[in-house]
């Protein structure tokens, strides 16, 4: 069991690595859907259970929106603030990718990398 953990770990690192390699992405976490963190990338102090639920609500809530207009569930959110952009990824049935961005990068650049990362961790997870 210590060895399937082990890996699990070395897992969720590997893609929290990956994820914060991306040019503009200032900060990640991995999110469950119903607001766990499973593993993060902060450069600063921040309550990571209320950051976990928070993102697991605001996906939750633009699906539960998406579904009363008759329209798929949105793959990702984006809250864009003066001081910077929190991207939601939908990364499959159970989790999602929350990432910080830098305000002045292009995400559409970053949601292209950030969406190919979250279809692996569906397929891995």
């Amino acid at each position: 069991m210590m060895k399937a953990d082990t890996m699990l770990k070395e897992k969720i690192s590997g893609f929290i690595d990956e994820i914060r390699s991306i040019n503009g992405v200032e900060g990640c976490a991995l999110v469950s859907k119903d607001g766990i963190m499973i593993g993060k990338y902060f450069t600063k102090e921040i309550s990571d259970k209320w950051f976990a639920a928070m993102s697991a609500s605001v996906l939750a809530s633009a699906e539960s929106a998406a579904s009363i207009i008759n329209i798929r569930p949105p793959i990702q959110v984006v809250i864009h603030a003066k001081e910077g952009k929190i991207m939601i990824t939908d990364a499959g049935e159970r989790l999602l990718i929350t990432t910080i961005l830098n305000p002045t990068m292009d995400e559409s650049i970053i949601a292209h990398d950030v969406n190919q990362i979250a279809a692996r961790i569906e397929g891995e997870l």
